[in-house]
């Protein structure tokens, strides 16, 4: 029963060493037989960050779903349902050709989106990933689904309090942000004399015609070393 499978994962993510987001992640991967999870918010239709991530791989197909605005995450926020491409490699380009590339060189083959929102408010993506492919079995399935419910509810409570617009200060301790991408997005706002938005959406597209995750070209323009041009 459904009520079963929440103490379950209650239970799990109470019971042993480790807290807040992290330990989120790490119950999500290991209740549906997964290799690793993250949690990602999202507004618009477009990534803004993640909230966690288990393993360096999960951590890359998070930031190239930032980076590329395409995949499992952004698919399941923006149709409000379960994705799923349970063998990348067989996919090619027919389906997120630049994120499936990204994620098959990271280690993945197999990947799951599930929508995290309370009631018809979207907050973002619970993203699962195996390194071999095939299907999520049905108990496999019914246990993501309880999981996004569950990191909705988790960020909701993280929010709360925080002033419109801003994040939680539960939030903040656990949230990895790309901190480099803001901080080059702030100086390229300068540079072009643009909305922080719009220099966000600069440093993506440098990124996705360089083939480089935005944190790359976002280092060089802290750094120094690029600097972008009002005639780019």
């Amino acid at each position: 029963m459904a009520s079963d499978r929440l103490l379950r994962i209650l239970g799990l993510l109470g019971g042993r060493d480790g807290s807040g987001a992290a330990r989120l992640c790490e119950v999500a991967a290991e209740v549906t037989g997964m290799s690793g999870a993250g949690v990602m918010l999202l507004a618009d239709g477009r990534p803004q960050a993640s909230v966690c991530t288990t393993d360096e791989v999960s951590s890359l197909i998070e930031e190239a779903q930032y980076t590329l605005g395409e995949g499992p995450c952004v698919d399941a926020h923006r149709l409000g349902e379960a994705v799923s491409e349970p063998d990348l490699a067989a996919a090619g380009g027919s389906r997120w050709a630049a994120f499936s590339r990204r994620a098959c060189g990271g280690g993945a083959r197999a990947v799951f989106g599930y929508p995290i929102r309370i009631g018809t408010v979207r907050l973002g993506a619970l993203n699962l990933y195996r390194d071999r492919a095939g299907l999520l079995e049905d108990e496999e399935h019914a246990n993501a689904l309880v999981m996004a419910d569950v990191a909705a509810r988790a960020v909701l409570a993280a929010q709360a309090g925080a002033p419109p617009g801003a994040l939680g200060i539960n939030i903040e301790e656990d949230l990895y942000l790309w901190g480099a991408v803001h901080q080059a997005a702030g100086m390229v706002s300068v540079q072009l004399d643009i909305p922080v938005a719009d220099a966000l959406v600069r440093l993506r597209a440098r990124a996705f015609v360089t083939d480089r995750l935005v944190s790359e070209v976002a280092r060089d323009v802290v750094e120094r070393r690029l600097h972008f041009d009002a005639g780019e």
